[in-house]
């Protein structure tokens, strides 16, 4: 770790910004900087920007495309190109520039946007130009610190584990950062493209063929805010262009990579919705949406008597869920053999809204990139018709023009149904306490135990590993009537043990005989550990006292 830091320090062409940075480290600073190479995980490399070989920068962007260069030519059809996007973070447009730089050094075409686009368009992208592949530089909604590089396969699916292990073998080989040089011919640099509207407008006109009731009336009042993201141009002019009224948040509106005028840039925190809401109490709006940064994830507020309720990612995805296949069953479009998608640590709600339906469920690991790769399995064997997916972390898909989870699209589509269900004098929240009142109230959550640094990784693996090796028979009196380790691949009910057609993953689950359950895993893309509680109770005092005690015994668990 000192060799590598000291190396980085004396390197004569190192980046001025970077070296001052070094220069200043404490040592834990310094230890944390190298410890290790930035890693891929679910949602490729994500890490805070800076100096070292654990950092985002120009030196690790370029050993990743490195790495990516080499995979596409080793795949073949890399003369097909590599479309590539970015969001509003800092140096998000310098590597993606840099990223095309580096293709180009070895004879890929790149194409890359004129400004920031949404991350679902660079899905869409890569299908429209019929790329070999994509890049988005991105850190989603992690804090302003970080950055991130995620990588798509021909069709338009971040890749899956076995092919981003190719990937991932190949930046591995480079050993040293430092040692690339980008040094482009007048003919490769021609082989960088820029692209926008070409791609813009098929896509806006993709999303707006989402519509399932087009025909109706606008009425809804929406209070909108890309929270300094991707989202603006594109979530305004669909909605536009389909007839709705909204109301910006103005503060929030323009790209800004320090995120200065929201608590925080992520939906699945409820300090994002401060101003927006006050927005809507002044317009008296019906919802309010808020996307992320790169535009593939929205959360939803929903006006409630005289207040703003926000609804979780389980609970949009059920109602959407029950409104997008009652409406298909209404018009007679619900194809045969439909299938839903959702991940392992979604709630059980949605599944039981989808059998309703006579809609297949399949369960794929956390990652949109395992449905991406599910439709497309799907569609070679035509023997069953992708029809809505989804994961609890606020990502939706209602069509697979798009491979990965799409904000633009959800909009619309909440828009839509809050519409639908307004002119019927219900709100969204109202149609799912009818989910409950027909399937049990469910309370899901979500607690992050956030452990930085390499002390922290190891402590990640202790808490997995004892929960493996100590598993529970019971917890709070309700028996384990199931347990999934999807890193060992097995499943466990009464006395018998089958085996579990996942990708091997750290991930274990626990099923109690209540029809609650709980999972754990250590996050792909920040220093934490994850618990999801799906707790069904009867009534919501009673879920909500159970959540309470399956948190507090999962805590002395893993002390």
């Amino acid at each position: 770790m000192i060799e590598r830091y000291e190396q980085w320090l004396n390197f004569p062409e190192l980046d001025s910004d970077l070296k001052k940075e070094l220069e200043n480290m404490s040592e834990a600073e310094r230890s944390d900087a190298f410890y290790k190479n930035l890693e891929f995980g679910t949602a490729g490399m994500r890490g805070v920007l800076g100096a070292g070989t654990n950092r985002m920068n120009i030196y690790t962007i370029r050993k990743a495309n490195v790495g990516y260069a080499k995979y596409l030519l080793e795949q073949g059809g890399s003369e097909r190109g590599v479309a590539i996007g970015y969001d509003n973070r800092h140096f998000s447009y310098e590597f993606a520039i840099e990223s095309a730089r580096v293709l180009a050094s070895y004879n890929i075409p790149s194409y890359v946007f004129t400004s920031l686009r949404p991350t679902p368009e660079l899905s869409y992208a890569v299908r429209e130009l019929k790329c070999a592949g994509g890049i988005v530089v991105t850190a989603s909604h992690n804090p302003k610190e970080y950055n991130g590089y995620k990588l798509y396969d021909e069709r338009g699916c971040q890749l899956v584990p076995e092919l981003m292990e190719k990937v991932i073998a190949q930046v591995n080989a480079v050993e040293d950062e430092l040692s690339i040089k980008v040094e482009l011919t007048p003919e490769q640099e021609a082989m960088i493209h820029m692209i926008d509207k070409e791609i813009d407008l098929p896509y806006i006109e993709a999303v707006k063929g989402i519509q399932l009731r087009p025909e109706l009336d606008k009425n809804v009042n929406i209070v909108f805010t890309p929270q300094h993201g991707t989202a603006r141009v594109l979530v305004e002019e669909v909605l536009t262009q389909c007839g709705y009224t909204y109301t910006l948040v103005q503060e929030q509106a323009d790209p800004n990579p320090d995120f200065i005028n929201t608590k925080t840039p992520n939906p699945e925190d409820k300090e994002a919705y401060t101003l927006a809401i006050e927005y809507a109490r002044k317009e008296q709006a019906d919802i309010v949406l808020a996307t992320d940064p790169d535009a593939d994830r929205v959360g939803v507020v929903v006006k409630q008597g005289d207040d703003y309720v926000l609804m979780s990612g389980n609970q949009t995805g059920s109602v959407l869920l029950d409104y997008v296949f009652s409406t298909m069953i209404e018009k007679g479009t619900m194809p045969e053999n439909p299938v839903m998608f959702n991940t392992v640590v979604t709630s059980d709600l949605g599944e039981k809204v989808g059998k309703k339906y006579n809609v297949d469920c399949e369960k794929t690991l956390t990652g949109f990139k395992f449905i991406g790769n599910k439709i497309y399995g799907h569609e070679v064997k035509g023997d069953k018709q992708f029809v809505f997916g989804y994961e609890e972390s606020y990502g939706y898909l209602l069509q697979a023009f798009v491979r990965d989870k799409d904000a633009v699209q959800a909009c619309l589509l909440i828009a839509e149904a809050a519409n639908y269900y307004k002119a019927q004098g219900k709100t969204l929240l109202d149609v799912l306490h009818e989910l409950y009142a027909e399937f049990g109230w469910y309370e899901e959550s979500q607690v992050s135990l956030t452990l930085k640094g390499a002390e922290g990784a190891k402590e990640i693996k202790r808490i997995t590993g004892s929960l493996r090796a100590n598993t529970p028979s019971e917890i709070c009196g309700q028996k384990v009537v199931r347990f999934e380790d999807y890193q060992n691949s097995i499943a466990k009910e009464a006395d018998k043990e089958e085996t579990l057609d996942f990708p091997v993953s750290d991930v274990i689950k626990f099923y109690l005989e209540d029809g609650s359950f709980i999972a754990v895993r250590p996050s792909g893309t920040e220093p934490k550990c994850k618990f999801y509680y799906c707790v069904r109770g009867n009534g919501e005092a009673d879920a909500l006292h159970k959540t309470e005690m399956y948190q507090n015994a999962m805590r002395e668990l893993t002390k």
